[in-house]
């Protein structure tokens, strides 16, 4: 089978950083792959199930490309208590096949993983408050997202192929299903919005995470040496309580919504989930800054961006 050294194959494209990667990666050869083979708009693509290994093998060998971005996973924290090996075959297993096949043809492989590896307890700093996870922190997940999520980091290691791991954390778009869409539609039913303040992180646009990804994909991690697992999250920190006040704050100025309800911090004790979350979910960004010349802005400056995109869409 022939490689061709210019070509990207892109996984999970209809997820919130696969729709992003779409416009990053514009104008370069790419190969799109969904679960159902058809993109958000109906165009047909490549059908690359990672729930399912032949699915997976047919894609890997049908785009025949040099460097393979997945952008699939299996997200739905709570759920996967109760679906633990469809967690782990698409987070884990899938993960490691794509890098056993990258490793046999010379491709090299770009994935995403999660604070999650972590149990957010924290790391004291030297005035003894939590510093933020540098990557060779050590892991250890607290539910059955963390634990598939770091078993494919160290699938993905393990196979020998060239790759980049990056963790990213709090994710969210002006699409698809997350925090920032759930509170708007919230803030325009509710006079109340009641928000965990005690769980900390930095809301990262999925736009950040595809626009760094297309700037260092045209590199391999083996040639370059800047291989292994790298930090990618917005600057700066928040609770989900900060983070949805900035919100409809935000909204409201943009009359996204009528009016700014009313959000109340309230305890994790307080919002049970079937999972448990980790409290501290800050990521160390050194070490990307260091091999990329790149610093991603403060978690305001993204919101304030996908706030703008949204007016500028107009209503829905």
């Amino acid at each position: 089978m022939n490689i061709s050294p210019d070509r990207v194959l892109l996984l999970g494209a209809n997820g919130q950083v696969g729709r992003e990667l779409q416009r990053a990666l514009a104008g370069r050869d790419v190969v799109f792959a969904t679960r159902a083979g058809t993109l958000a708009d109906g165009t047909p693509c490549l059908a690359g199930d990672l729930a399912d290994a032949a699915s997976l093998a047919r894609a890997l060998e049908e785009a025949g490309a040099k460097t393979i971005v997945n952008a699939a996973a299996y997200t739905a924290v709570d759920r996967a208590e109760d679906e633990p090996e469809l967690a782990d075959r698409i987070n884990h297993r899938a993960v490691g096949e794509i890098g056993a096949w990258a490793a046999a043809h010379d491709a090299h492989v770009v994935h995403y993983s999660t604070d999650y590896v972590f149990d957010g307890h924290g790391i004291p700093g030297a005035d003894g408050s939590p510093r933020a996870y540098r990557e060779d922190d050590a892991t250890a997940p607290l539910g059955t997202y963390g634990r598939s999520k770091l078993a494919g980091e160290q699938a993905l290691a393990a196979s020998g192929a060239s790759h980049r791991i990056f963790r990213t954390a709090w994710v969210y778009a002006s699409h698809g299903h997350n925090f920032l869409r759930t509170m708007l539609r919230l803030a325009a039913e509710r006079e109340e919005l009641r928000v965990v303040a005690d769980q900390i992180g930095a809301p990262t646009p999925a736009r950040w995470i595809a626009d760094v990804t297309a700037g260092v994909t045209t590199s391999s991690p083996a040639s370059s040496g800047l291989g292994g697992v790298f930090n990618l999250v917005a600057a700066g920190r928040c609770s989900w309580y900060d983070f949805a006040s900035a919100i409809v704050e935000g909204a409201a100025a943009r009359e996204l919504i009528a009016r700014a309800p009313r959000v109340v911090p309230i305890a994790t004790a307080d919002f049970p989930t079937r999972a448990r979350r980790p409290a501290w979910s800050v990521l160390d960004g050194a070490r990307l800054e260091a091999a990329f010349g790149l610093q991603l802005p403060d978690w305001r400056a993204g919101l304030d961006q996908v706030l703008d995109d949204l007016a500028a869409a107009g209503p829905a």
